[in-house]
């Protein structure tokens, strides 16, 4: 295969142990959107939602801000203008407010360098041992499939 990749976007639910995967050829802000959507639309009833990664900037973006803010009732006042003022100001006020803990919705963001402490770290360690390593894909659709 050759430079051609792959985003794999996945989170459990570490009580049932479901996976809610989302596998595209990249990995930006819209990607991360339509997967925590796709998590939040897994279960319409749940009472809240607390969702552990890492720091990765998109895990910070303006989509995942909006969506919080959906369900939050939060104004677009109070959005404001991203890079310019409210929440969506830049990646600390978006964090804060996502990490709210007044929130249905809740982020907890790893320390860096702890993206062990991550259940779904753990999960894609075993992924690429039981599934990939020793494995040859001759297409990204083949490696797709495999995933």
């Amino acid at each position: 295969m050759k430079n051609e990749s792959l985003s794999t976007l996945v989170g459990m639910d570490v009580v049932t142990g479901k996976i809610i995967p989302l596998i595209r050829d990249t990995r930006a802000e819209e990607d991360f959107s339509d997967w925590l959507n796709n998590a939040l639309a897994s279960d319409p009833n749940a009472v809240g939602w607390h969702f552990v990664m890492d720091r990765l900037n998109t895990h910070m973006c303006e989509a995942a801000v909006r969506t919080v803010a959906r369900v939050e009732n939060t104004s677009e006042e109070e959005l404001g203008t991203k890079r310019k003022s409210g929440i969506l100001q830049n990646l600390k006020t978006r964090a804060a407010y996502l990490t709210d803990p007044s929130h249905k919705i809740v982020f907890h963001y790893t320390p860096k360098h702890a993206s062990w402490l991550n259940q779904i770290e753990i999960w894609f360690s075993i992924l690429v041992k039981r599934f990939l390593k020793r494995n040859s894909f001759t297409c990204k659709e083949n490696l797709k499939v495999r995933l």
